[in-house]
């Protein structure tokens, strides 16, 4: 494991998680184009899952083999790596330290095992559950993406109703109203305000 590094005094480390299909990745583009400026920097997280037709490689995730994510992982590149609906996802390290060390937010977005593992490594995480109004609303949204095959749909169906049971854990939840994205993002930026009101020397060791 790599040496402890200390970001600038009021720069947080953020997590935002939630079922698959309720919007997170919506959610972070909308927090993206408000806040243009370099206060923020939104972690590109690793994952060994196939490209789908509208994603970016480098920008919607770092697309990586089984065998390239085994790399990252076992030369302690990433701070937390987790095996999620039959693929691995994993957050790199550098991102967040170089964040947080020019004074810069990082904002993660990942799911319900990895924000315990970084809860568990660096206590001073700030964590954001992000819920459906109803878990069929939530079907319905897994149903309409179409991005999933029927064995994997069901999977993910069979996780969000665990990891739903696990927003105890959290700081924050906060529910996401079909079509109102805006109004979630808005939720989230007056409790990044606050954390930053409220610690504005906090220091996060990561």
């Amino acid at each position: 494991m790599s040496a402890p590094c200390l970001g600038a005094p009021g720069a947080l480390l953020a997590i935002i998680s939630g079922p698959s299909g309720v919007g997170k990745d919506t959610i972070i583009e909308a927090l993206r184009q408000r806040h243009p400026d370099p206060s923020r920097h939104f972690v590109v997280t690793c994952t060994t899952r196939e490209q789908r037709d509208n994603e970016v490689d480098g920008v919607s995730y770092h697309f990586l083999s089984v065998d390239g994510f085994a790399a990252l992982r076992d030369h302690g590149a990433l701070l937390e790596a987790s095996e999620v609906h039959g693929r691995w996802y994993g957050t790199p390290r550098d991102q967040v330290v170089e964040a947080l060390a020019e004074g810069r937010d990082a904002i993660l977005k990942i799911d319900v095992q990895g924000a315990r593992a970084i809860r568990q490594r660096v206590p001073d995480a700030l964590l954001i559950f992000v819920v459906p109004p109803s878990l069929e609303e939530l079907y319905e949204r897994l149903a309409t993406r179409r991005t999933e095959s029927a064995d994997e749909l069901e999977r993910r169906r069979r996780d969000a109703a665990i990891e739903l049971a696990r927003q105890d854990d959290y700081d924050h939840v906060i529910v996401n109203e079909t079509g109102k994205v805006a109004r979630t993002a808005d939720r989230i930026d007056s409790i990044l305000a606050h954390e930053h009101g409220a610690h504005p020397l906090r220091r996060v060791a990561i």
